[in-house]
């Protein structure tokens, strides 16, 4: 039984920007109430947690570090640490290994998940994070955008989502194998995502596709549960019960067709059985448009 927590996040996470400069927009009005930052502090402990943010898929460490240092402070949390592993090499820092040994959370910046799954794969590193996730109660791992996307074990590296209706345009490859039941797509709106997520499920109709919104994200219990977080929406892809589709044979770069896979929208409050596949409507009592209030 896996006893530690994963969140995943689609991206552009709202970071309180909009409150600091007094502009309060409706699609995320209640950042410090509903903000994902502000749920993956309560899930870590609360404000005296410690979270170490790891930015090895940023080409811009250092910036995406310091964003996340104030973001956190802005709510209250402000032990966080800055992991700016590059390489292989860096991995094996005494110090770095010690750090997540002892950390109540972590988390994976954006930027190119790749990167993430040629640096940490295979290492001590990533075995230290998998043996805290699957024996720690209330252990977080937490990662946005390409941070989320690595966390599964069928990991989506490239796609370009005006060709994804065409069979061999989305690449595939291991990712981080945090969870084996998954397949994990980012700014799944902003970018026309939907296409290539269906192309990595029905070629992987094993596993379940989720793809995230902007500011939304899934916090998956036990391996199983998943609660949908954050002001936008999450869509579920389900390859179970496919039965005809012909991806296997037709030629490289031609369209494909599929029959019977089934899609389910969530939205703040609702959830996922992942092993049942299961819809819940409600988790919570009340969702983001009930707790909604008016800004004049």
């Amino acid at each position: 039984m896996i006893k530690g927590k994963l969140i995943a996040i689609g991206g552009a996470e709202d970071k309180g920007t909009d409150l600091e400069l007094g502009q309060i927009q409706r699609n995320n009005l209640n950042f410090f109430e509903l903000g994902i930052l502000r749920r993956i502090v309560e899930e870590a402990g609360g404000t005296d947690c410690r979270i170490e943010v790891i930015t090895t898929a940023s080409t811009i460490p250092l910036e995406v570090g310091q964003n996340y240092l104030k973001a956190f402070g802005k709510i209250g949390c402000t032990n966080i640490g800055l992991m700016d592993i590059r390489n292989r090499k860096d991995t094996t820092d005494p110090g770095f290994l010690e750090r997540i040994k002892k950390c109540d959370a972590v988390m994976f910046s954006g930027g190119n998940q790749l990167r993430l799954s040629v640096t940490d794969g295979g290492t001590e590193f990533l075995s230290i994070l998998k043996k805290r996730y699957t024996e720690e109660e209330g252990f977080i791992i937490a990662g946005t955008s390409a941070g989320a996307m690595a966390m599964s074990h069928t990991m989506i590296y490239e796609g370009n989502a005006s060709k994804a209706h065409l069979k061999g345009e989305v690449k595939i490859t291991t990712g981080l194998g945090f969870i084996n039941t998954l397949i994990i797509d980012s700014h799944f709106e902003k970018r026309g995502r939907f296409g290539r997520l269906v192309q990595a499920v029905v070629c992987n109709p094993g596993s379940i596709g989720i793809g995230l919104g902007e500011d939304t994200g899934m916090i998956i219990t036990k391996g199983n549960k998943m609660e949908a977080i954050g002001s936008g929406c999450v869509t579920i892809v389900d390859g179970h019960n496919i039965g005809f589709t012909n991806i296997a044979d037709v030629p490289e770069g031609n369209p494909f067709c599929i029959e019977n896979i089934k899609v389910h929208i969530l939205e703040h409050g609702n959830a996922f059985l992942i092993n049942e596949k299961q819809f819940i409507a409600e988790i919570h009592e009340g969702a983001l448009s009930g707790k909604q209030v008016a800004v004049d």
